[in-house]
């Protein structure tokens, strides 16, 4: 399905492969251009999970497929979350329990010269180095504002995505004043009647004065955040949350997968204190 295949595309495929990595190759004909949104490019991934493994061998080796969420929302973690989204617009749902890793696999666009990550995952940046040599990062993932210009190559690199129904705003500096300035934001929003929501870790959970705070895991395990973070997000649906308000996260090594999808989340809505 693909016109040539790198030789840092065969190297990374020994490493990672099956596992959570996408890899942006050059299509070749046998694969229409309605299936890449028009682009010459198509992405590949060889999923570990045995079920996924099975039904691609029993569809005849390929599968091309959308997520399975409504555009924009949060991505399903749960064959619950995927009824709850697409409900009687499909047939069945083939329920593999709840995912390990918990946010997308890492893209890496090989059809150019140096290859490039458009999508932070759990295959980090230091980790395709190690094999690789020079890798780079597109500019839309470091952007902390939404650019219109660019050409999307990958989901969720232009616009509000991964989102939940409320407006979300992530708050970032050091721990005591971003404490603060959440709880003082709280108060703001629940006396103008409000519901109210916090998004905090193990860590700080109990410090905050908002009627709901939820802990989306802890920050000495990065996996755990990675795991509960889309639960999380359609949890603040379910509560009724019109204003979440969130503690942000280093950008390293997996930081940087979880911070991507917060942005966007939040719609680039961001505090510095």
């Amino acid at each position: 399905i693909v016109a040539e295949v790198p030789e840092k595309a065969k190297i990374l495929a020994e490493k990672y492969w099956p596992g959570p990595l996408t890899m942006i190759l050059p299509k070749s004909a046998l694969v229409p251009k309605e299936t890449t949104g028009g682009l010459d490019s198509v992405a590949v991934r060889f999923p570990s999970d045995p079920i996924a493994q099975e039904l691609i061998l029993a569809a005849g080796g390929y599968v091309a497929a959308p997520s399975a969420n409504t555009s924009g929302r949060p991505s399903p973690t749960t064959a619950g979350h995927v009824a709850e989204d697409l409900g009687e617009a499909i047939d069945m749902i083939i329920d593999g329990g709840a995912v390990g890793i918990g946010l997308e696999s890492t893209i890496v666009d090989m059809s150019t010269g140096v290859p490039t990550i458009l999508r932070p995952g759990y295959i980090t940046k230091e980790m395709l180095e190690e094999v690789l040599g020079q890798v780079q990062v597109d500019p839309a993932i470091l952007s902390r504002t939404i650019n219109p210009n660019i050409v999307a190559k990958a989901p969720g690199m232009k616009y509000r995505h991964y989102a939940p129904k409320g407006q979300m705003t992530i708050v970032e500096g050091k721990t005591e004043k971003v404490i603060g300035e959440i709880n003082r934001l709280c108060r703001e929003k629940m006396l103008e009647g409000h519901s109210v929501a916090v998004i905090a870790t193990e860590e700080t959970e109990t410090r905050y004065q908002c009627d709901n705070v939820r802990s989306v895991g802890s920050r000495r395990t990065e996996g755990s955040i990675a795991a509960g973070l889309y639960d999380i997000l359609r949890e603040m649906d379910h509560i009724g949350a019109e204003y979440i308000f969130a503690e942000s996260f280093e950008q390293d090594t997996l930081g940087k997968a979880i911070m991507n999808r917060m942005l966007k989340a939040a719609a680039y809505h961001v505090i510095n204190v």
